[in-house]
């Protein structure tokens, strides 16, 4: 009986570990290169005040990051008394990463240096592409990539594959047609890996579109933010004290699932009156769809149409209703949306959201606006995705001071 009872008693989910040298060592890493992404060009003292490590520290890292060309040093500059200072920033060629984003309808990769910034870019058409059909055509991307910008390979931190995926969830959006089958495979990323002959990261769209923000857009300094993925469907990618947000099963940021109108149009997921329904560029090309004569909403460009601006006028209750509800539940510093849609048209639903709705965003002495704009485009994700391996080396991670 008793072992019985022992067996019945709760697991811990993890242990917090004492630190050691390496886990120790790989965090100070991170954090000197975050402040660097963040702050530079900045000397080894003002990386010392920032970082609250040891002036040996910092010069030791420093040292070890100039050296395997992470870091580059510019022309000495005096101040006062004593030596020169030497400012530091991101060397963009001491490492390039390649991104991919797979669509429903087309792969785009995408080669970048290590400041983000895009060096070669290339799509192919495809049709729902699994892994399997998918990986030869990954394969022959990169080459081309890396041969046309004379990049070498044993330069490359890895690849980041985005696309609209969600994780286990069985029949909820994997029965959809936002969502692409089989990448939610553990074995996925292994054979993708195996064909590419680098480390791989697959990541949901959202979040790596979130992530792309976080290091080179207008997130690249806030710590708490969730940038809405707008697409054929709605995403996404959420930031909490400057990690990554992504739940108990990878599925953080489902918020197109979300229940905001009971009994409301049918969605594929098998519920009624999800968000993205009503809120993403399927519901918009439905709506348009009556209207005569409308634009294909997602090659709209400069001042939109009236049939449009009708659309924004019916969706954006729906965002001002999901701002609502995403700053009373994480309590973001802001709100960003961006995706496939024009600029033009994300700008038009952030003002016809306006006024939010009353919440705990609606504080006092706020610096950011509830709602902004973030990054917007055809390469919005392949760019995200690309800058998933540079992520996993820049940003710091508090997971390694755990024991899991």
């Amino acid at each position: 009986m008793a072992r019985r009872e022992a067996d019945k008693a709760p697991q811990p989910g993890r242990s917090v570990a004492g630190t050691n040298l390496e886990f120790t060592r790989s965090h100070n890493r991170r954090v000197v290169l975050d402040t660097v992404r963040r702050l530079g060009p900045v000397s080894r003292a003002e990386i010392a005040r920032e970082t609250a490590l040891t002036n040996q520290t910092i010069s030791n890292i420093v040292e070890e990051l100039e050296q395997a060309g992470f870091l580059l040093p510019g022309a000495p500059k005096r101040e006062g008394r004593g030596q020169p200072s030497i400012p530091y920033t991101i060397n963009p060629q001491g490492a390039w990463s390649l991104g991919f984003h797979v669509d429903h309808s087309a792969i785009i990769a995408a080669l970048v240096d290590l400041t983000g910034k895009p060096v070669a870019i290339r799509e192919i058409p495809a049709q729902r592409p699994s892994p399997r059909s998918a990986a030869p055509a990954l394969r022959q991307l990169a080459d081309a990539l890396i041969e046309e910008a004379g990049v070498p390979a044993s330069r490359l931190l890895g690849a980041g594959v985005a696309l609209p995926v969600r994780f286990g969830v069985g029949a909820i959006t994997t029965a959809g047609p936002t969502t692409l089958p089989g990448w939610d495979d553990p074995d996925a990323r292994r054979h993708i890996a195996e064909t590419l002959e680098q480390p791989v990261q697959i990541e949901n769209d959202a979040m790596a579109a979130a992530i792309g923000e976080r290091l080179h857009g207008v997130a690249r300094a806030i710590d708490s933010f969730v940038f809405l993925f707008l697409d054929e469907g709605l995403g996404a990618g959420v930031f909490l004290g400057g990690q990554p947000w992504r739940g108990a099963s990878l599925n953080a940021g489902e918020i197109g699932h979300m229940i905001v109108m009971p009994n409301g149009k049918p969605c594929p997921c098998g519920n009624r009156g999800c968000l993205e329904r009503y809120l993403s560029l399927s519901a918009a090309q439905e709506f348009l769809a009556d209207q005569p004569g409308s634009p294909v909403l997602p090659e709209l460009d400069g001042a939109i149409s009236a049939p449009v601006e009708r659309w924004v006028e019916e969706a954006a209750p729906f965002l001002a209703s999901a701002v609502n509800i995403l700053e009373s539940t994480l309590d973001p510093e802001t709100i960003l949306l961006g995706g496939l849609a024009p600029a033009s048209v994300l700008a038009s639903l952030i003002e016809k959201a306006m006024p939010l709705p009353m919440s705990v965003g609606s504080r006092s002495g706020r610096s950011l606006p509830r709602l902004m704009a973030g990054s917007v485009g055809h390469h919005t994700v392949v760019l995200g995705a690309a800058s998933l391996p540079i992520f996993d080396e820049i940003n710091p991670r508090f997971d390694v001071l755990l024991k899991h």
